[in-house]
């Protein structure tokens, strides 16, 4: 039986990769369910220190599998609750790890597809890509965290505008926006999200899971507070087995040799 989610490790880095390419990686709960195993695998693994998301085929994932919801119309919340129920821990664990996710874009990512790219901490996509809300095409509502890392990343009055009309994003709009960090060819994409995760793996894990919750926090605490969780977070940071490394290395002038610890 083909592995509906493909989990590659190589080094420090894990690879999580949709492969449902007939449907476009879209998410029924076998493909759900496939993702959270592979979810807790890798933050479950303290050797991993950046994980990739990618889709096999076409496209990276085009959101939740409708058909399934509309194999019997009377019960499509009951499909709808249970993608969520497998769905919200895993996104979840994600963002409560450590390991900065890299995600690489290849075509269309809609929906809970745009979901995820949001919720990684670096996105590299093809130059041909696609980033489109679609709930508004079959009445739903933004899931697996859409409206939060969507409003964080883009803004209230994009996010808005996408999914009132449904206007898609080209890759350029979605790098200019912010979503977006790295464009390249579509045949390029894995190579270059792999290697970044690579390099991002050899970095201070536990200080980039700080950043993140720090960059996390800030739109909605004051600056008062954020100042006390920034030093709360460095004096923490400073006990650590990295940051003495971190010194030592900025003194000797050589690379520092981090553990993610």
């Amino acid at each position: 039986m083909t592995d509906l989610v493909k989990v590659t490790k190589a080094g420090a880095v894990a690879e999580l990769r949709f492969n449902r390419p007939e449907a476009l990686n879209a998410l029924d709960l076998p493909l759900a369910r496939a993702f959270a195993a592979a979810v807790a695998d890798v933050t479950g693994d303290p050797a991993i220190r950046a994980i990739v998301l990618s889709g096999e085929g076409r496209a990276f994932v085009a959101g939740g599998d409708v058909s399934a919801m509309a194999a019997d119309p009377a019960r499509g919340h009951e499909v709808v609750d249970a993608l969520l129920e497998v769905l919200n821990p895993a996104i979840l664990a994600l963002r409560e790890n450590d390991a900065p996710v890299v995600a690489a874009v290849r075509g269309v990512a809609a929906g809970a597809g745009l979901s995820l790219v949001a919720n990684a901490d670096v996105v590299v996509a093809d130059e041909g890509a696609k980033f489109v809300m679609a709930y508004d095409q079959v009445a739903g509502v933004p899931d697996c965290g859409g409206s939060w890392f969507l409003t964080h990343r883009l803004g209230r009055a994009r996010v808005m505008d996408m999914m009132l009309t449904g206007a898609p994003l080209s890759a350029t709009d979605a790098q200019a926006a912010g979503l977006v960090s790295r464009l390249c060819p579509a045949d390029e994409v894995d190579e270059v999200a792999r290697a970044l995760a690579a390099q991002i793996a050899k970095g201070p894990t536990a200080s980039f899971g700080r950043f993140r919750r720090l960059v996390d926090a800030a739109p909605r605490t004051t600056l008062a507070d954020q100042l006390a969780a920034e030093r709360d977070q460095f004096v923490a940071a400073a006990q650590s087995e990295d940051f003495r490394e971190g010194v030592a290395a900025f003194i000797a002038r050589r690379k520092p040799e981090f553990k993610g610890r």
